[in-house]
């Protein structure tokens, strides 16, 4: 699924991406092993602007969204989202009490380019 979904966001780009460096990549494919992260990044990756998203921008989930969509705590959401955050696969956005997540396409390209050179 990581592929289809790396691919489908690659997908029509003709300039080659920059490698991401070992480390990058490694800390992307130690984030992305985790199922729960897996599917993070499938919604983050689809979002569309919703009727029912009133509280963040048409490319962003906050973190009650993902809490409610995943059905996990809220604590273990946090941990996810910072493991990703941390890999650089996805960016946060602080609106008072809420953090408004986006995944960073240009990194999961990044990660998608690298594996086809393995």
């Amino acid at each position: 699924m990581l592929l289809q979904v790396a691919s489908r966001l690659a997908h029509g780009t003709r300039t080659a991406a920059r490698t991401a460096s070992g480390s990058r990549l490694d800390a992307a494919l130690k984030a992305l092993a985790c199922e729960q992260r897996r599917e993070i990044i499938r919604l983050l990756s689809e979002c569309t602007p919703d009727f029912d998203k009133t509280c963040c921008d048409a490319e962003e989930l906050c973190a009650c969204k993902l809490v409610e969509r995943l059905g996990l705590a809220q604590s273990t959401v946090s941990h996810h989202m910072s493991v990703l955050q941390r890999a650089g696969l996805v960016g946060a956005r602080k609106d008072g009490l809420w953090v408004h997540y986006t995944l960073r396409r240009d990194v999961l390209r990044d990660v998608a380019e690298a594996l086809k050179h393995l």
